[in-house]
């Protein structure tokens, strides 16, 4: 059978304006610590990541590229423990070296096809582990805030070091409509 969502894909940096809904967020609710402060950096106030973290009582700090905050060389004056965002895919390389380069615990969403890459194996060379899923995350995108868009062309997993109990996790992931933003799109 032929991926017609595939075939369709935008594969630009255009591409990178797709947002995790919350059931995506949810199953690393188990894997972080109520005591870790968290730092989103690629990540509205609206995120879904800011959201559902805040909402279980973590202390979140976020930032982004729109208000002036660029992840490859910014970083919060204030403490935070780990790290957890859906990088731009796009620019993954030079986001992975910049986690690597930080030296801190990370849980960022990606292709899993990001795996493989000379870049790559750089930086998961010093560590990874893998939170994949028994089915594709389906993203909310730039048309529509309140649901995801259903169909993705592309497996996701979260790239974490210095977070899971093991190296590999797979869980089932139970999908809901849940709006990031109501009216906004």
């Amino acid at each position: 059978m032929i991926n017609k969502a595939y075939l369709k894909a935008c594969r630009t940096s255009g591409g990178d304006e797709v947002f995790t809904p919350f059931y995506a967020v949810e199953p690393l609710l188990k894997y972080i610590p109520k005591n870790k402060v968290i730092w989103c950096p690629c990540d509205e106030h609206w995120s879904a990541f800011v959201k559902l973290f805040n909402e279980n009582g973590y202390e979140v700090i976020n930032s982004s590229i729109k208000s002036g905050q660029n992840f490859l060389t910014y970083e919060p004056d204030t403490h935070y423990d780990v790290i957890i965002t859906n990088l731009p895919f796009s620019k993954k390389d030079k986001m992975l070296e910049r986690l690597d380069e930080l030296k801190k615990p990370f849980a960022v969403l990606l292709p899993m096809n990001s795996l493989q890459g000379l870049k790559r194996f750089k930086v998961f060379k010093n560590g990874i582990q893998i939170l994949a899923f028994d089915k594709r995350i389906d993203y909310h995108t730039n048309d529509d805030f309140e649901k995801y868009k259903k169909g993705n062309h592309f497996a996701s997993a979260y790239f974490c070091r210095d977070v899971l109990p093991k190296d590999l996790i797979i869980e089932e992931l139970k999908k809901y409509e849940r709006p990031i933003l109501k009216g906004e799109n």
